[in-house]
């Protein structure tokens, strides 16, 4: 993904968390960064339909200075709160558990 900061600005020791959201008519979509204190805040956000496409999730820490790509992750931990549910994917993050499992539609459905 392009745009995102290698290095962090010097801070407080934080991790902040951005949820790039997709937005706007197709073929004219920017993405709109929306930032979350704490990786169960995005994840809560997510399964409660709170961005309409979301495309990507980048972790920051300020005293640490990195930055990472952290969309698969939160694809996994969505998987697992659904496994424990015993329910699929919301139809509305399939897309975003698929690619950011690298195209593995087949692990955001249960198996029948």
């Amino acid at each position: 993904m392009t745009g995102i900061p290698s290095t962090v600005p010097y801070g407080a020791d934080q991790t902040l968390y951005l949820v790039m959201d997709c937005q706007g008519p197709k073929g004219q979509e920017f993405q709109n960064p929306v930032e979350r204190p704490d990786f169960d805040s995005v994840i809560a956000d997510l399964m409660a339909a709170r961005f309409s496409n979301p495309v990507g999730i980048f972790a920051f820490n300020t005293l640490e200075h990195w930055t990472a790509d952290i969309s698969k992750n939160v694809a996994e931990e969505i998987l697992c709160r659904c496994d424990i549910e015993g329910s699929p994917v919301p139809e509305y993050l399939e897309d975003f558990v698929a690619n950011s499992l690298n195209g593995d539609r087949d692990r955001t459905r249960l198996p029948g």
